[in-house]
């Protein structure tokens, strides 16, 4: 073959195969954009996010902002001491202050202030104004606290927002906790059964009593007979549990035992909180539980 054949040849190759290339990126697409669609999440239920495809779940309260949601506190500081109120907007996908709630456990947002070092924990309901503005009294001691929103706007999905609030003064950070399976609080003692383990649904009951004896007439606090939140210690990631009952379904005793499931994502260290009515007093019992990694086969 002479050489202008031979390099017509060459030139008629190279044109097929870029065609096929272009042909096939055209159906493939740019080799980045899996991996970008994998980075957006999308809510996939209370208190958490899961990455695109089911990949990975991030627990509620580590953002400010989620889902076209922004918890914005009216002051990052505030002064220590008893009392002390907390403000704050939650701002809608329109930047406007959303105004409109669905009740969840017998309240439209529920607010939980704790500090850092996971002491001085606080469950309490804020009032909201026309305006869209929440707010409620805390104690406050001097130390970086974090402020967790957790409601269900109307029309959206439920979420759990967290900010952090400065309160200046010298602090002492508490001593560490070790794994705590009794709680003894305004003369109750509460005793926590179950244990944890990442990746799975966990049972948890707590048995209630008063001078030795069982309590049997616990009264129904937001919709159960007990509220449980769960921090993991190090992140303070919020995750939100549910009772295994309700007052007057038929089943569920009121007490001396309170049921919960809980799915925690990782191993780690978690704190509990388990707020209960009796007499007509909320009480806070808490606890510490060690989460052990996801089972042998759990993917």
């Amino acid at each position: 073959m002479s050489v202008p054949a031979r390099i017509g040849a060459f030139v008629a190759m190279l044109a097929v195969v870029f065609g096929l290339a272009w042909v096939v990126g055209t159906q493939v697409g740019p080799v980045g954009e899996p991996a970008a669609a994998h980075s957006e999440a999308h809510e996939s239920g209370h208190g958490h996010v899961t990455a695109a495809g089911g990949t990975a779940q991030v627990p509620g309260g580590l953002m400010v902002s989620e889902n076209g949601y922004t918890l914005a506190l009216a002051d990052t500081e505030v002064q220590p001491g008893s009392g002390r109120r907390v403000s704050f907007t939650i701002t809608g996908p329109d930047g406007k202050p959303v105004t409109a709630y669905d009740e969840e456990h017998g309240m439209d947002l529920h607010l939980v202030v704790v500090r850092r070092d996971l002491s001085g924990f606080q469950h309490v309901h804020p009032t909201l104004d026309p305006r869209g503005t929440w707010s409620a009294p805390v104690d406050l001691t001097p130390g970086a606290w974090r402020v967790f929103a957790d409601f269900k706007p109307t029309g959206g999905e439920a979420v759990t927002l967290g900010s952090d609030l400065a309160v200046p003064g010298t602090s002492s950070p508490s001593a560490e906790t070790p794994v705590t399976r009794t709680s003894t609080v305004d003369g109750y003692t509460v005793t926590l059964t179950g244990d944890l383990v990442a990746g799975e649904h966990s049972m948890l009951t707590f048995s209630v009593s008063k001078d030795g004896r069982p309590v049997t007439d616990l009264q129904p606090y937001l919709g159960a007979y007990g509220h449980l939140v769960a921090l993991r210690e190090g992140d303070l990631a919020y995750l939100h549990v549910h009772p295994g009952g309700e007052p007057g379904d038929g089943r569920t005793s009121p007490g001396p035992d309170i049921g919960f499931g809980a799915e925690v994502p990782s191993g780690g260290r978690y704190h509990l909180y388990l707020d209960f009515e009796h007499g007509g007093v909320v009480r806070t019992a808490q606890f510490s539980l060690d989460a052990t990694g996801a089972k042998a086969g759990t993917p």
